[in-house]
């Protein structure tokens, strides 16, 4: 009983929000462009219902936008510049086109920015500086550029791998479900920090975080909510796992209760976790596998948030640094770093089973896929 009241709560929610999804979607992807090849932000015009993907080119020429995220209203993207003087850009988007508008470059306050997010309401942006372990909020204009620093937090400490965790590293920022923190994790310290989003402090209030500790060596690197807000659950990148929290949003604390791991038992290759996400549904989570070069596939107990392995699927390419699901919930895009490509594979609502669907795309260097309506 318990699995087919699951199953219709998911169907209820997928059926209501495809009514209101636009037919199509721009998919924007972030890449590197330190192998040349690459020039910036490439994007295709996406029509979910029939999972046709046309191709829209370059769409931005800028250094090394390695992450990516779209404006709340749909109408600007930003992109950190994943350099040792790190920067942070702003566009306007051109939704018949899909082409981007520069908008304004700010400095993002640390040395190779690698994430970033928008609250809820748009008016602040959130970088985590990966080299010097910092984060930084930035006021977003009305027209969608970006001020400078407003807030500011430098991480300090180490952990127990001396080549990886010397320093602090942050690697993530994400807004809690209700809005009201901004995590950060922390593959340096084996922490995940929550900062509470104040305006009256610059977008952030960098004192007194909720900390969230995990084992020693974990390499925290990616997390993400459900979207009921009861689950946390945070990728190690260095040891291939997903640890699983109990959520009190209340106090902005967690309590773990489960460590899994995103590959096979047997494996004995070259691993390193990359990217996390949960689906719409909250029935399913998905974590990339580089070396493995697969996304592992779990689901999520509707009571307890607890995590059980569905399998691994291959991303048909080297090195899945990160992937997107589409707004719909029926898509997932994986972008396979070193082999010049990215896969689409459709999700199957009932089981969470990813099929590829058409050969890979080319696309040089991809890191980050993320979507935009066209209204």
């Amino acid at each position: 009983m318990k699995a087919i009241l699951t199953l219709l709560a998911a169907a209820s929610l997928l059926c209501g929000q495809e009514k209101k999804a636009p037919p199509e979607w721009n998919v924007f992807v972030g890449t590197y462009t330190r192998p040349q090849k690459s020039k910036g932000i490439y994007a295709w015009r996406f029509q979910p219902a029939t999972g046709k993907l046309t191709s829209l080119g370059l769409v931005a020429e800028t250094t090394s936008p390695s992450y990516l995220a779209v404006h709340p209203n749909q109408h600007f993207l930003y992109a950190v510049n994943e350099v040792n003087s790190g920067m942070v850009s702003a566009f306007e988007i051109d939704e018949a086109a899909g082409k981007l508008k520069p908008l304004n470059q700010v400095p993002s306050k640390g040395s190779g920015p690698c994430h970033l997010t928008t609250d809820k309401s748009g008016k602040w942006l959130y970088v985590a500086n990966y080299n010097n372990g910092s984060v930084a909020a930035f006021p977003i204009h009305d027209d969608g550029s970006l001020g400078e620093s407003s807030a500011f937090v430098q991480h300090t400490g180490s952990s127990v791998n001396p080549q990886r965790q010397r320093g602090p590293h942050a690697h993530d920022t994400v807004i809690s479900p209700d809005g009201r923190y901004v995590f950060v994790a922390d593959l340096g310290l084996d922490q995940v920090l929550g900062y509470r989003v104040d305006a009256g402090r610059g977008g952030m209030a960098t004192e007194d975080p909720a900390i969230t500790k995990l084992a020693p060596g974990t390499g925290p690197r990616h997390l993400a909510f459900r979207p009921d807000g009861r689950f946390l659950y945070v990728l190690s990148e260095m040891l291939c796992n997903v640890t699983a929290f109990r959520y009190d949003a209340a106090r902005g604390t967690t309590e773990e209760m489960q460590t899994i791991p995103t590959l096979p038992a047997d494996y004995t290759g070259t691993k390193s976790g990359a990217e996390i996400a949960v689906h719409r549904s909250g029935n399913y989570l998905y974590a990339s596998n580089r070396g493995h070069d697969t996304i592992a596939v779990f689901r999520i107990d509707l009571t307890s948030g607890k995590l059980s392995p569905i399998g691994n699927v291959s991303t048909r390419g080297k090195t899945p640094r990160g992937f997107g699901i589409d707004p719909t919930g029926n898509w997932l895009f994986a972008g396979n770093q070193d082999s010049d490509n990215m896969t689409m594979f459709r999700i199957d609502l009932k089981t969470g089973n990813l099929s590829p669907v058409g050969d890979p795309i080319e696309v040089f260097s991809p890191v980050c896929v993320v979507f935009s309506a066209i209204k």
